[in-house]
C-alpha cells in the first residue's frame, strides 16, 4: 500500500514536467495530455510491481512521446494528411535523456505554464477546474468525476470541450505577455482556492468533505509558491488553506455529522499547519501591499491564536474584515463580515449589515445568507424568526450534512419553546 501510495504522488509530481515537456516541444495541447495520461497509466501498472526507474521523468516522457507517435500515425492512416505524415518525419524522441532527466533540471519545470493554460479566461470555470486537476493534477477523469459526483461521461466531455476551445482559439504554450501576467495569476488562484473549496466544504451530497480536493488544491498551491516564491498572493492564499484545512479533523463527529466552528475541539486542529501557516502569513505580511488571499489567511490566523472562542480577538479580526471588504467585493466575505460585526458590537449590528446584503443577486436563494440569519437571530433571542431562517437555508443547501445541522438547530428551538409539543411531533412520526 505504501510503494503504491508513493508512486501515485510521484506521478502527480511529475505529470505536470512531462506534459509541459511535450506541449512545449510537440504543441498539440490535446495530443500531448492524451498521451502522457497513457503514460501515467502504464507507470501506475508497472511500476509498483517492477520498481522506479532510475530516471522516472525521462521514461515517462519517452512512453508518452511514443504514444503520441501512435496517434499521429493513426490520424495519418484515417485523414492521409499531409501535417500528419510530415511529422511522422521527425522521429519523437524523448525531450531530456541520460544525467540531466527532468527531475534534474528545475528550470523546465512547466507547472505554471500549463495553470496557465488550463486557467485562460476563454474557458469556463467549471472547464478550468477539470482541465487543471486532470492535466496538473495528474487526477484520472474518473477520478474528477468521483471527487465532483457526477458521472465520467459528463467529465469526460467537460475535458474535452476545454481542449477542443484550447486548439480552437490557439491559446499559446508561454508566459502571458507582462501586461496580463498578473490578471491571469488572478485566474489561477481563483480556481486553485474553488478546488480547495469544494474539498473543504462539499457543495452537493452525503459527505462534508472531501479530503482529496483540499489536498490536491494545497499541493498544486505549494508548487505555485515553489515557482513565485515572493509572489505575497500566492503565499497568502496557501497560508489561508493550511490554517482552513487544519480545522478539518473537528468539523464533524464520528457519525460524520457537521460540528459547527464555534463548537470545535480546537485540541484536534493540526498544529503542523497551523504552525506553517501562521508563520507563512506573519513572513507575507511584513513583505507589501495587502491582497484578499493574505487578509483571509490573517483572520484565520488570528482564529487559531485563541485557545476558546470566548478569548477571540474579535475587534482585530472585525478590522482585518474592514480591510479586506475594501479590496474584496466577494458577498461571502460580507456574510463572514456580518458574523465579525455580531461579535463585535452585538447581534442586531451583524443584522443590520445582512439586511444590506438582502438584494445582493449573487446571494439569492444561496443557504448561507439565511443560516447566517438564522445564527444571528438566535443569538439576538428571537427563537421563531430563527427557526424559520433555519428551515430555509436547510430547503436551499444540497449538502446533506449542512441540511441535516440546520434542521437539527430548528428542531432544537422547537423543542426548546414547546418540549412537550416536540415530543409528541416526534411520537406521531414514528
Amino acid at each position: 500500500m505504501t510503494i503504491r501510495t508513493d508512486v501515485e504522488d510521484l506521478l502527480r509530481h511529475l505529470a505536470p514536467q512531462v506534459l509541459g515537456a511535450l506541449v512545449r516541444r510537440y504543441g498539440q495541447f490535446e495530443a500531448c495530455e492524451d498521451a502522457v495520461q497513457e503514460a501515467l497509466l502504464d507507470a501506475a501498472v508497472q511500476w509498483p510491481a517492477d520498481g522506479v526507474p532510475e530516471r522516472p521523468a525521462g521514461w515517462l516522457t519517452t512512453v508518452a512521446s511514443r504514444r503520441l507517435a501512435d496517434q499521429v500515425r493513426s490520424e495519418s492512416a484515417r485523414r492521409r494528411r499531409e501535417a500528419a505524415v510530415a511529422a511522422l518525419e521527425t522521429p519523437l524522441e524523448p525531450v531530456v535523456s541520460g544525467p540531466d532527466d527532468l527531475d534534474h533540471a528545475p528550470d523546465r519545470d512547466d507547472t505554471l505554464l500549463l495553470l496557465f493554460l488550463c486557467c485562460h479566461p476563454a474557458l469556463s470555470p467549471s472547464s478550468q477546474i477539470a482541465l487543471t486537476l486532470r492535466a496538473v493534477g495528474g487526477l484520472s477523469t474518473a477520478q474528477i468525476a468521483a471527487a465532483f459526483l457526477v458521472p465520467e461521461a459528463t467529465m469526460s466531455r467537460r475535458i474535452l470541450r476545454a481542449k477542443q476551445r484550447i486548439k480552437a482559439t490557439d491559446i499559446p504554450f508561454r508566459m502571458p505577455p507582462p501586461d496580463k501576467r498578473d490578471d491571469r495569476l488572478r485566474v489561477v488562484l481563483q480556481v486553485l482556492y474553488l478546488i480547495f473549496n469544494e474539498g473543504y466544504t462539499a457543495s452537493s451530497g452525503p459527505e462534508l468533505q472531501r479530503a482529496e480536493l483540499a489536498h490536491e488544491a494545497i499541493r498544486l498551491t505549494r508548487a505555485v509558491h515553489r515557482l513565485l516564491p515572493d509572489d505575497n498572493e500566492v503565499a497568502g492564499l496557501l497560508a489561508l488553506m493550511l490554517l482552513t484545512d487544519a480545522r478539518r479533523p473537528a468539523r464533524t463527529g464520528p457519525d460524520g455529522a457537521l460540528i459547527p466552528f464555534a463548537e470545535q475541539d480546537r485540541g484536534l486542529w493540526d498544529p503542523v499547519s497551523l504552525k506553517e501557516g501562521v508563520e507563512l502569513i506573519t513572513s507575507t505580511l511584513a513583505r507589501g501591499p495587502l491582497g484578499p488571499y493574505q487578509l483571509q489567511a490573517a483572520i484565520a490566523a488570528v482564529h487559531t491564536e485563541a485557545p476558546r472562542l470566548e478569548e477571540t480577538d474579535w475587534p482585530q479580526i472585525l478590522a482585518l474584515y474592514e480591510l479586506l471588504s475594501r479590496v474584496s467585493d466577494n458577498p461571502i466575505v460580507a456574510l463572514n463580515h456580518a458574523v465579525a460585526i455580531a461579535m463585535a458590537h452585538g447581534p442586531q449590528a451583524g443584522l443590520a449589515m445582512l439586511r444590506t446584503l438582502d438584494s445582493d443577486g449573487r446571494l439569492a436563494d444561496h443557504h448561507r445568507l439565511e443560516a447566517v440569519r438564522a445564527h444571528l437571530l438566535e443569538m439576538a433571542g428571537e427563537p421563531g424568526p430563527a427557526r424559520e431562517s433555519y428551515l430555509l437555508a436547510a430547503h436551499r443547501t444540497t449538502s446533506l450534512p449542512e441540511r441535516r445541522y440546520l434542521e437539527g438547530r430548528a428542531a432544537a428551538i422547537t423543542k426548546m419553546r414547546d418540549p412537550a409539543g416536540a415530543d409528541e411531533n416526534r411520537d406521531a412520526a414514528t
